[in-house]
């Protein structure tokens, strides 16, 4: 069992950066790999990106690459999604999600457990 709980959302204009942080408690952090998915109002929940245990393997949605960079900190039990050049479309609640294995994927119905979510807002 692993709890998780996101911080670091926000209100920030267009072009803004924004550093959301996942920290989790419970089981061994560096087994899991760490996913961050969103919601937008409306949508169905995506994929954000996911980093496998040892942060070797990170894989982003094509929406994110180039702006989002995910990272761990195994020591902190922390996972960090910075997020670059946001643009209004950015704006849903983000979940952090586990699962334990090595392989990153993409899927929500593979993320065992979730946080409640941190809401990021994107004015234009």
């Amino acid at each position: 069992q692993v709890q998780l709980v996101e911080s670091g959302g926000g209100l920030v204009q267009a072009g803004a950066s924004l550093r959301l942080s996942c920290g989790a408690s419970g089981r061994t952090f560096s087994i899991y790999v760490l996913g961050w998915f969103r919601q937008a109002p409306g949508k169905e929940r995506e994929f954000v990106a996911a980093i496998n245990p040892s942060g070797v393997s990170i894989n982003y949605a094509d929406s994110a690459k180039g702006r989002f960079t995910l990272s761990r900190d195994n020591a902190k039990n922390t996972v960090y999604l910075q997020m670059n050049s946001q643009k209004p479309e950015d704006t849903a609640v983000y979940y952090c999600a586990a699962r334990m294995g090595v392989v990153v994927i993409r899927t929500r119905d593979g993320y065992d457990y979730w946080g409640q979510g941190t809401q990021v807002t994107v004015s234009s």
